[in-house]
């Protein structure tokens, strides 16, 4: 029982010895009523520090604020009797014992730090969901999508002259001069009369081939 009781006071003394400097100093803070004056007569403490007033003199006192944002009056303390008052509200406070108005004191409590603001999650959120997003791959269309090209412009051709349009000189051979000639369509009085020409001429073969053969038969 004892061992354990040693280690709950050492660890309590060590948990003291690690609070921060600020919260140390706020736990308590003494004011003497001795000599019909207040020792200190000026205190400065962080917020949420706490004043204890311990009367020495023979005479009662007591503790009135006559300035601040809060108004604190004491009960009447008699010789070795004290009062505490926690301070939680930044400010300058004046005060004094109403029984012997000559004694004034004051208090000035300070701010209490605004503790550093902590990174926003959302932030880190975010910058981890950058690192970690997959990169975006296109999509089946994007990949099997032909490219586009422009098509270029055909060359202009060069007019020629078609062999037609070429003007017929006189130094055209003349054969060739006949062979449009007689590429030209035929009359058809004139396939009529050479028709009866050569009938004729058969006509005429025939009768003097007949003529011929009487002359050879005959004694």
């Amino acid at each position: 029982m004892r061992a354990l009781l040693r280690a709950a006071a050492a660890l309590a003394l060590l948990t003291v010895w690690l609070l921060p400097a600020d919260r140390a100093s706020a736990a308590s803070y003494s004011v003497a009523m001795k000599g019909y004056a207040f020792s200190p007569a000026s205190l400065s403490v962080p917020a949420g520090s706490t004043v204890t007033w311990t009367n020495y003199d023979t005479a009662p006192h007591d503790v009135k604020t006559t300035s601040g944002p809060l108004s604190i009056h004491s009960p009447m303390l008699d010789k070795g009797e004290s009062w505490s008052f926690t301070f939680t509200t930044a400010g300058s406070y004046g005060y004094v014992c109403t029984v012997h108005p000559d004694m004034t004191a004051g208090v000035t409590v300070r701010a209490a730090p605004a503790p550093a603001p902590a990174p926003a999650r959302t932030s880190a959120a975010a910058r981890e969901h950058v690192h970690t997003a997959p990169a975006r791959t296109p999509s089946r269309t994007a990949r099997s999508a032909p490219a586009m090209t422009m098509p270029s412009p055909s060359p202009t051709p060069t007019p020629t002259a078609p062999a037609a349009a070429v003007p017929q000189t006189a130094t055209q051979p003349a054969a060739t001069q006949a062979t449009a000639a007689t590429a030209r369509p035929l009359d058809p009085l004139l396939v009529l009369a050479g028709l009866v020409a050569g009938v004729a001429v058969l006509c005429l073969l025939l009768v003097g081939s007949r003529t011929s053969r009487a002359r050879q038969e005959a004694p």
